[in-house]
């Protein structure tokens, strides 16, 4: 076999086995947040299905599988079952940047934790994920129904503003590191003390005020509380996808568990560490446990979201909107500003 095929062959392996697990941790993502929740407001939450209701989210996937798909008479059909698509493939394509884990040794193969490292992974992220905003606005506008149309647009404003925010909340991480390589922010982060103790050389520390407006526009991003103006509490379905039944629902569904699992990927290898973490054991385990690391880091920004979700009370439209060009938009030029004379007095 030649060397492009073998590395075609093994980049095909880890798509397929990264979209699995991707999707996997979105079906027990909704478990996670539906029990934990519960016990929050003091419930139990999801418990006839399998122990401790471990197997209702492939009750709830086998549902929208066999649940009656209905198109509206009236709807743009192309562009009405297109439109669940451009939201869902962006969100996964997302994660193919993202290293997730250190170059592992099984015997005489070696394993690198991530898909492929563009030297401007990045700026990739943000190309890919920016699409999915037509997605949404295409899902009210083919619907033909108004009020569709008016949930795809409010979500679309909501979208693009903190986006904005979002992306100038990076500026400051790619001024320190002069790279826009994500492996490369990543092992920029790493370093021992002695050559045993790891180093807390993150950057969630110097650049507080950049995790703290990526994180915040990332909510917002996402739709979640307390910024989740598309959908309320006594609403069964959001504006845009209101006409949408059966698996086109639930890939616009999948999409957000997916973007959330997404951005707290890009918190964790941007202010973080990444995979960085203590390692110790033979030679397979030093392999596998920055994989655990990098999970656990994943997990612990996945329940801050659903904390938020179970405390906060929801923003008005018109605070939500103020609240993110009036106060987030300028405090992030404020920090790139500041973060440029910082990094030119040291230079």
């Amino acid at each position: 076999m030649s060397e492009f095929s073998s590395f075609l062959l093994g980049t095909t392996i880890k798509c397929i086995v990264v979209i699995a697990v991707l999707i996997g941790a979105v079906a027990y993502t909704t478990w996670l947040e539906r029990k934990v929740v519960a016990h929050l407001q003091i419930r139990w939450g999801p418990s006839r299905v399998g122990w401790h209701g471990l197997l209702q989210p492939i009750a709830d996937v086998l549902k929208l599988l066999l649940k009656e798909d209905m198109t509206p008479g009236q709807a743009s059909k192309f562009l009405y079952v297109l439109a669940p698509l451009i939201a869902f493939v962006p969100a996964a394509l997302s994660i193919t940047v993202i290293p997730f884990g250190n170059v592992a040794h099984f015997g005489s193969q070696t394993v690198r934790f991530q898909i492929t490292d563009l030297n401007v992974g990045i700026l990739f992220i943000f190309a890919v994920t920016s699409v999915g905003v037509y997605g949404v606005a295409l899902g009210g506008w083919a619907s033909n129904n108004k009020y569709s149309l008016m949930g795809g647009l409010r979500s679309s404003a909501q979208m693009i503003s903190y986006e904005l925010s979002l992306g100038l909340s990076v500026v400051s991480v790619l001024l320190v590191t002069g790279t826009l390589s994500l492996g490369q922010i990543v092992d920029l982060q790493g370093g021992r003390w002695f050559g045993i103790i790891p180093k807390w050389n993150i950057f969630v520390f110097p650049l507080f005020i950049s995790f703290f407006t990526y994180f915040v526009s990332a909510i917002a991003e996402t739709n979640r509380l307390p910024f989740d103006l598309p959908e309320a509490e006594n609403e069964l379905v959001a504006g845009f996808h209101t006409e949408y039944s059966s698996m086109k629902f639930g890939m616009f569904f999948l999409t957000e568990y997916i973007n959330m699992i997404t951005v707290s990927a890009i918190a964790t290898t941007l202010f973080f560490g990444g995979w960085h973490g203590p390692t110790f054991g033979p030679l397979w385990l030093r392999g596998i446990l920055p994989l655990f690391w990098f999970v656990s880091k994943i997990v612990a920004f996945l329940l801050f979201y659903i904390w938020t979700r179970g405390t906060l009370p929801r923003f008005r439209y018109d605070q939500l909107m103020a609240f993110g060009w009036k106060f987030l938009v300028p405090l992030s030029l404020a920090n790139v500003v500041l973060t440029s004379l910082v990094v030119a007095w040291r230079a």
